[in-house]
């Protein structure tokens, strides 16, 4: 998978997962140098193999970013009626996993483009009050730069992919 001419394929996959999931997992090296997970609800992806994500809630992530900022993104697409009609026809026509290699970049404040992608994003649930619990507020974004990213196999599942 070439991060550069499949990224348009990558960025969908992303939003696919998200709308499955509501999170993907960032897994980090902790100053120990132990493998960690964070699931971060708010990872968007630009379209020149960078992205972001709103750092209101992760605490830790910060921390082991300056000892070791390299990371790797996993989203998965776990759709019912994307797996049962895979399951049924016996392939996956769409990645089902990628992998995303990078960095994590600098803390900063957010700009109104990106509040407004995260506002595009949680309408569905603006009139709950979970909603502004969990997304109300985001004053910061922690940008990511992508250098690789690898699509999940699964054997005859995922052989034409």
């Amino acid at each position: 998978m070439n991060i550069q001419t499949d990224w348009s394929k990558i960025r969908q996959h992303f939003n696919k997962s998200f709308r499955s999931n509501f999170h993907i997992s960032i897994a980090s090296v902790d100053c120990q140098n132990n493998p960690t997970v964070t699931p971060i609800g708010s990872l968007f992806l630009n379209d020149n193999q960078t992205g972001f994500y709103f750092e209101k809630y992760p605490s830790k992530l910060p921390q082991y970013a300056k000892v070791n900022p390299n990371i790797c993104v996993l989203g998965v697409n776990s759709g019912t009626l994307f797996w049962l009609k895979s399951l049924f026809i016996g392939k996956f026509k769409n990645y089902l996993a990628v992998k995303l290699y990078g960095q994590l970049g600098e803390r900063r404040k957010t700009t109104q483009k990106e509040t407004d992608r995260l506002n595009r994003r949680m309408k569905a649930t603006k009139g709950l009050k979970g909603n502004l619990y969990l997304w109300g507020e985001m004053e910061f974004v922690r940008e990511i730069k992508f250098s690789k990213a690898e699509k999940i196999n699964l054997g005859q599942m995922t052989k034409e992919l």
